[in-house]
């Protein structure tokens, strides 16, 4: 689907260099996993986003074909800090068990 400028540009300004998205699905022979997160790089002039996601994969994400949605800052920096919490906890039962034995 290629978009007018106009349309295009707003794209752009709604999805920056650095805007987190998660996949919900994508029609494609070999589709971004639904769940996937990335990172947008750069929007084309034709209204392709072309994100790097967190599997190492980098993809153009066709707004209003793939279905997506952004993710907030807020929400990202919520899940880091959640990941750090368990993995901190984690450590502090491992080590409690060897001080056990």
């Amino acid at each position: 689907m290629i978009y007018n400028q106009n349309k295009v540009e707003m794209l752009r300004q709604r999805y920056p260099e650095g805007t987190r998205i998660c996949m919900d699905s994508m029609d494609d022979y070999c589709p971004i996993e639904s769940g996937t997160c990335g990172t947008v790089e750069f929007v084309d002039d034709a209204g392709t986003l072309h994100c790097k996601f967190d599997n190492g994969r980098t993809f153009g994400v066709v707004p209003d074909v793939d279905k997506f949605h952004k993710i907030d800052l807020e929400q990202t920096q919520v899940n880091e800090q959640t990941e750090e919490i368990t993995e901190t906890e984690d450590i502090e039962e491992s080590e409690e068990m060897n001080m056990s034995m």
